[in-house]
């Protein structure tokens, strides 16, 4: 059964388009079916796919708004590994457009259920700010992946966004939960992010991966070749980190459906 995951957070500069390109690459290179979905009006999960957002013929607006066929919009990236729904500046209009639709809260939740027989994962990199975007992406997710630093203000953005996806599962998705607390740009050797760590704990217990993202300089390179870093370096601690994130999350889906079997 596929899986849809939001990956999300209202802070920005969290490592959440990072955390997307990388778990998309890592989870195809596992020989999983991974559509990447762009939603995001900066692009930087497509210029980090390898796919030039300047010159797209079709991307995720068209799709969205003007009801353009699935296929058409659909972008092949070779060079990361996986299907990818591509997104520029243009979607900055989707926003203002969703709002006059109806059902406008589920059109990207349409959108991809008509796949979900084509993919085992679809991994969304939402803005980073909640609006109309987010909330679709939250509507049509199965679970939210949030990526956070651990510093000072990192726990009070994530009470936010707690809030958030409550009252999402309570009027619109009822079946959405917290799938993982990513911890991004680890540091262990700075004292605040070992006392973060310990609340991160204290509050969330096993919704927190074990898996950490460590700070690397080939992970930061990445982007600007277009590649994945298990593409561009994949002996660097940015790749086996994300590796070993994407096997933790396969682990932890095969955990859930041998219990949820044995109940049934």
């Amino acid at each position: 059964m596929s899986k849809v995951f939001a990956v999300a957070n209202q802070k920005g500069g969290v490592g959440k388009t990072t955390t997307s390109v990388n778990l998309a690459a890592s989870l195809s290179a596992t020989r999983n079916r991974v559509l990447l979905i762009d939603l995001d009006p900066q692009g930087n999960a497509t210029m980090g796919s390898g796919i030039d957002k300047s010159t797209l013929e079709y991307s995720l607006y068209e799709t969205l708004i003007e009801d353009l066929p699935f296929e058409k919009a659909l972008v092949n990236a070779a060079d990361a590994g996986y299907d990818l729904l591509p997104s520029n500046g243009d979607l900055v209009a989707a926003e203002a457009q969703l709002f006059a639709m109806e059902d406008r809260e589920f059109k990207l939740k349409t959108l991809l259920d008509k796949q979900r027989d084509n993919y085992d994962y679809f991994i969304i990199d939402c803005p980073p700010s909640l609006n109309m975007l987010t909330i679709n992406a939250l509507v049509a997710a199965d679970g939210v992946l949030i990526p956070m630093q651990c510093e000072y203000y990192a726990l009070e953005g994530l009470a936010a966004l707690m809030q958030t996806i409550e009252t999402i599962a309570e009027h619109l998705n009822p079946s959405l939960h917290i799938e993982g607390i990513v911890r991004t740009m680890y540091d262990p050797r700075n004292r605040l992010t070992i006392e973060v760590n310990r609340q991160l704990f204290d509050h969330f217990g096993d919704t927190v991966y074990r898996t950490v993202i460590p700070r690397n300089v080939r992970l930061a390179e990445a982007p600007s070749f277009g590649l994945p870093v298990i593409k561009y370096d994949k002996a660097s601690r940015g790749a086996v980190s994300y590796l070993a994130l994407a096997g933790e999350i396969l682990r932890r889906s095969d955990q859930l459906a041998a219990e949820s079997s044995s109940v049934g």
